[in-house]
Parts: structure tokens; sequence; C-alpha cells
């Protein structure tokens, strides 16, 4: 090397790395691709080795930027952390959180004062986990609870909490004297309500607790919202399949009944994803991370 290397570089180079996309890591610094393109060639050329394997989806790092990237990421995030906690205005800019708008609001937004600090602010956007991974990689989101695990370059995901689901009902349909409940006869003339016309949610817990598909089900209703389902049936007005969180209270209370009781339920888990680095660079974004964690994993807002 020549002569002293532009922290601006290695900060492009950071980025790309942890993105794996020359376009992501556009996105990310608010720069037009070929300024990025640039600066990569740049701190190439400086450095007088390959940083990079082009691809036609993203970059590939070479051994070379991997051990460069463990020299630079601890030292290069905290000198952005205390500049970033200088800017004027920074309080200002809310966290963007988007999830599923059942588990925001029966879960997260209850608790919303555990998890913000004092002067910070958040954002809520309700939405299927796709569209809101694909925002959380451009930049458009902050934090994401996706119901799937997120496969997408420059995205880190943690676990956050296993939802288990359960066939309830009000007690007026619970089937009278023994009997197996993957009979379709004891579906006979029993309104069931789904949350699409595929039947998601109703065909997994089928197929993992019956061993078969639910071909006897035709919906009584599709309502796309699992908090109105529920009030649906603790009403009396059908049967569906539900996260167990919307309904302990109503289990407990014996306003609804497990119609089926299953030695192992189904279950998904929900994950925390966040664009890989931004917790290291972000104390307030990090706070949020934390809380929301911390109330995924609370013992106490488990359910039975």
């Amino acid at each position: 090397m020549a002569g002293e290397i532009d922290l601006d570089l290695v900060r492009t180079f950071l980025t790309a790395y942890r993105t794996r996309s020359l376009s992501r890591a556009a996105r990310e610094l608010g720069r037009a691709q070929s300024t990025v393109t640039a600066q990569i060639a740049a701190l190439e050329s400086e450095l007088g080795h390959e940083l990079f394997q082009r691809r036609p989806t993203g970059v590939v790092p070479t051994t070379r930027a991997d051990a460069l990237a463990a020299r630079v990421a601890r030292p290069l995030d905290e000198l952005e952390e205390v500049l970033w906690a200088g800017r004027p205005g920074t309080d200002d800019h809310p966290i963007h959180l988007g999830g599923p708008a059942e588990y925001l609001s029966h879960r997260v937004l209850p608790r919303l004062d555990e998890i913000l600090g004092a002067g910070s602010r958040v954002r809520i956007t309700f939405g299927l986990s796709d569209p809101l991974l694909a925002e959380l990689s451009a930049g458009g989101t902050d934090l994401v609870v996706s119901a799937i695990r997120p496969r997408l370059a420059g995205i880190s995901a943690t676990p956050l909490v296993d939802e288990e689901f359960a066939l309830v009902g009000a007690p007026r349909w619970r089937p009278a004297g023994p009997g197996d409940p993957a009979d379709p006869r004891r579906w006979q003339g029993v309104p069931v309500i789904a949350y699409a016309e595929q039947l998601p949610i109703i065909r997994r817990f089928w197929r993992t607790v019956f061993g078969r598909r639910p071909a006897e089900i035709v919906p009584w209703a599709i309502v796309p919202d699992l908090r109105t389902i529920a009030a649906m049936v603790v009403a009396g007005l059908g049967v569906s399949v539900l996260p167990t969180y919307l309904v302990a209270d109503d289990l407990t209370a014996g306003r609804l009944v497990r119609l089926a009781d299953p030695e192992l339920p189904p279950l998904n888990t929900l994950h925390l994803a966040v664009r890989t680095g931004a917790l290291d660079r972000d104390p307030a974004l990090r706070a949020v991370h934390a809380g929301l964690l911390r109330i995924g994993r609370d013992p106490a807002a488990v359910s039975p």
C-alpha cells in the first residue's frame, strides 16, 4: 500500500461483505451501485488483491476479504456508533418494525414500553413475511418478525418464539362420546373458519396430527385475520386451528376447548430478522432487538 486508505472505502467494503451484494450495499449506503463498484475496485487496487468474486446472484468474499472483515468490523462499528450518537436529529428517526399483525398486536404492542428506550420511537407495519423481508433487505424496515426462516444474503435471524397451534371450538362443538378426531364423519355439519382458501394453517395441523390432508373440510367462512377468527370461535360460530397464545385465556376459562389433543402439537418458529451488522452500529435498534427477544422468550407469556 502506497498511502493511507480512505475509511469510506472500508465502510463500503464491510457493507458489501455483510450483504453479499453490491446492489444491496448501495441501497443501504444510499449510493449508486456504480459508486459502490468503483469504491470496491479502488480498495482492491490499494490492497493489491481481489476482495470479491462476482456472481449473478451477488458477490462471494475471498479468504483475504474474510480476514479483512474480521479485523475492521468491530473498530469501524464502534466508530460509527460514536458518530451516529452525535448526529443531530437521530432521535427523530423511528425504528421500523414489521411482522404478523396477530403476534405483534397480542404479544408485543401491549409491552412496547418495555422495549423502547428514552427518546426512541417505533413505526409498525403488519404484513406477510416475504414482502417484509424484501423490504428489510432493501433498507425499508429495521426489524422483521418472520414466520419463515430468512435466507436472504445480508440478513441475520434469531429464533424468537415457537408458536403452538390447537384445533379449538366452543364447548358446543365438542364431539359427544369417544372417537377418532381424524374421522371425517366427526366434522360433518361443523362450521370451519379458515384463514385462506388453501387452508394453510388447518392443512398443516391435519397433516402433522392426523397424517393426511383435510380433504373433508369445506370452510364455512374465510377470514384473513386470526384475531377475528378467534373472536368468532369464542362466539360459538365455528371451529378453527389457532395459535394458542391468542386463545390461552379462553381455554383456561372454558370458553373454548381443544377438539384434538395430540401428544406433539404442531409448532411454527418465528424468527427476528435484521440486516447483518445493523445492531453493532445502532444502540437504539440493539435495545429494541433485545427487548423483542426477551418478550418472545418470557416463560410467563408462553401459552399453556
